[in-house]
């Protein structure tokens, strides 16, 4: 999959917050991701982003 910096993302499961859209911050072996609804950011293996990603976001 192509991954770009700066995409936002879809993924299955919900943040505790109840959204489950995320910005990449940081693309490689692991991925850093911030979630839209409260900006938490975390670091994710891309295995498991490959694993629970549901689809690209449209930003207006």
């Amino acid at each position: 999959m192509d991954f770009k910096v700066g995409q936002v993302i879809k993924l299955k499961k919900q943040h505790p917050c109840g959204t489950n859209q995320w910005e990449i911050l940081r693309v490689g072996m692991d991925f850093k991701l911030k979630c839209k609804g409260c900006n938490h950011e975390v670091m994710v293996t891309r295995k498991l982003v490959e694993k629970n990603f549901k689809g690209f976001i449209e930003e207006e």
